[in-house]
């Protein structure tokens, strides 16, 4: 996937990471491939949590540092870098769910200003800044 432009900063939710990783691009939709196409990419480092654990538990292949170091070689993505006490504080009001990686990620968005790629019904109908 070349990008011509960067029109903004992008993250991704855990499951389009492994998707990229996995070259399943057909499971998105045409306004999460334009984003990823034409964004500045980053992920939460819950995302890395997120996939590690993943990995531990056999439901992909890799860990985290190696998902995301083998897509930030592929598609320019980075782990974004923000304040994990502004993380936390908005994470603690996101009450509309109990799991604490979209609890993370979600508040990870919000703290930068980002737009989440996700196709988690829960995050859309409460989080405002999701394409899908």
């Amino acid at each position: 996937m070349a990008r011509t432009t960067k029109s903004g900063v992008i993250h991704l939710d855990t499951h389009i990471v492994c998707w990229l990783y996995e070259g399943r691009t057909e499971l998105l939709t045409a306004a999460a491939l334009r984003a990823i196409e034409d964004g500045l990419l980053q992920v939460s480092p819950m995302v890395q949590l997120e996939l590690t654990y993943l990995h531990e538990i056999g439901r992909i292949n890799r860990g985290g540092h190696a998902v995301l170091e083998a897509l930030a070689k592929d598609i320019g993505l980075s782990v974004a870098d923000v304040s994990f006490a502004q993380v936390m504080k908005i994470a603690e009001g996101l009450t509309w769910t109990r799991d604490p990686f979209d609890r993370m990620i979600v508040a990870h968005c919000t703290v930068a200003n980002a737009m989440l790629v996700s196709k988690d019904q829960l995050i859309q109908k409460h989080f405002a800044k999701v394409i899908w």
